[in-house]
């Protein structure tokens, strides 16, 4: 991954850890959904893509992910001069940061208790 992406990354990543409450479920399989759902559904819609909206937990996604998208447009102009592959490519990347910041690499033993 070059400096240019992992810059575009940390910035995609500050505004989600700023702006976004979703990233503060107490479970770690709630967090692995929850990341899964809304980032790809954002990136979706930063590609032009159908959405999935049949179950309940779809349409919470796709809502986060609406928001997430229109700020992602607004504030950061480079979105628009990337093409699907690059911006899928982004994504994928700004999830496995996420991932690891609020799963993986979190000191939050709560995450692992067995009785939530």
């Amino acid at each position: 991954m070059d400096d240019v992406m992992k810059s575009r990354i940390a910035q995609l990543e500050d505004h989600i850890m700023k702006k976004c409450l979703w990233q503060f479920h107490s479970r770690a399989w709630d967090r692995e959904k929850q990341n899964e759902g809304i980032l790809t559904k954002t990136m979706q819609l930063l590609c032009g893509e159908p959405v999935e909206k049949e179950t309940p937990a779809d349409r919470c996604y796709w809502v986060d992910a609406v928001v997430l998208a229109d700020a992602y447009k607004e504030r950061f102009a480079w979105l628009s001069t990337l093409d699907k592959g690059e911006i899928k490519e982004l994504m994928q990347g700004l999830k496995d940061r996420i991932d690891f910041l609020t799963i993986t690499g979190s000191l939050n033993e709560e995450l692992t208790v067995k009785q939530y």
